[in-house]
């Protein structure tokens, strides 16, 4: 299958007298403060990177003062030679929103995967439970970064953001449901009104039906909302997916057959529901992955996963579902 839009991306003429930038590697993986790409800017020639490069990011906060230590997303840059939006960007965002779970930093392989496969990444931290987060932070921790995209866009020109796919894993494919359906919430909502908003979800093992999840018991559920849904209704009417669902946003629920922690049960709930609504929705069952390994570069299914997300970006949007699910 063709990529999507990469040919028109690659064949856009850049703007008269406008020089693109190559860039230097410099850049170390997963290190705050590390040292800026060199640039030196040729015009009329495509930005170059001899290998893939990581980026830290400090994105600001809007609703109070930022921790560095939490507030950052790692953006990964393939190598090779890019004009201006010529890559197409995936987002990922981690679920362990409890202060020992699994952080950005666990995605690494993840990101390098789809690097290799000519894709850049922005991969989120944020605020967790015991280290700040929680109601409402953490979810405007996560419409921060999301909007922080436009200033990276801005400093990366190679990187597309027109027609992104963003990608979550347990309650981060919560938050990534919702960061791609945020265009859809009122005023006064937490997250309203995206200056980035990606158009296309993968979820991976996702705490779908945010309702079910929490009367099923689930804590993290539970606690990143910050209550039951009797006690808190307005704000599981705000950020979960299966009562947000966007007919012209395509997701992807890709779940294991023996995950016990989110079961599959989740995913089909949602499916079920947008699929309802209207929307685009299809659930992949991998079978005898668990929460964890559907996630592991160690898990045969893994090839899988990365397919499903690259596919899911490269599509045409009104074919991400069949892309997936042929």
């Amino acid at each position: 299958m063709a990529r999507r839009g990469l040919a028109r991306r690659i064949s856009r003429p850049l703007a008269a007298g406008t020089g693109a930038l190559i860039l230097v590697a410099t850049l170390t993986a997963c290190v705050t403060g590390s040292p800026e790409p060199r640039t030196v800017t040729h015009p009329d020639s495509p930005a170059h990177l001899a290998e893939v490069t990581v980026q830290r990011i400090e994105y600001p906060t809007s609703h109070e003062a930022p921790d560095p230590a939490q507030n950052w997303a790692d953006l990964y840059l393939p190598a090779g030679e890019h004009r201006d939006h010529s890559v197409p960007l995936a987002v990922i965002i981690h679920g362990g929103v409890a202060q020992d779970g699994q952080g950005a930093d666990s995605f690494d392989s993840l990101a390098r995967a789809l690097t290799v496969r000519g894709m850049a990444v922005y991969n989120i931290e944020y605020r967790r439970l015991g280290t700040g987060g929680g109601w409402p932070t953490t979810y405007n921790d996560i419409a921060d970064a999301l909007d922080h995209v436009v200033k990276v866009n801005e400093k990366f020109p190679a990187i597309a953001t027109d027609d992104e796919v963003v990608v979550g894993h347990s309650t981060g494919a919560q938050f990534a449901a919702w960061g791609g359906t945020r265009h859809t919430l009122n005023h006064n909502e937490v997250g309203a009104f995206p200056a980035f908003r990606p158009t296309r979800i993968v979820s991976i093992a996702g705490t779908l039906d945010s309702v079910f999840s929490a009367r099923a018991g689930d804590d993290r559920v539970l606690n990143a909302i910050g209550g039951t849904p009797l006690q808190v209704p307005a704000r599981y009417a705000t950020v979960d997916p299966a009562q947000n669902v966007d007919p012209g946003t395509p997701v992807v629920a890709i779940h294991g057959t023996e995950d016990t922690v989110v079961p599959p049960e989740n995913s089909r709930r949602y499916v079920k529901a947008a699929q309802k609504a209207g929307g685009k929705a299809e659930l992949t069952l991998l079978e005898g992955e668990d929460h964890a390994s559907i996630v592991s570069v160690d898990s045969p299914a893994y090839p899988k996963v990365v397919d499903a997300i690259v596919n899911a970006s490269v599509a045409e949007l009104d074919k991400v579902v069949e892309a997936v699910n042929p």
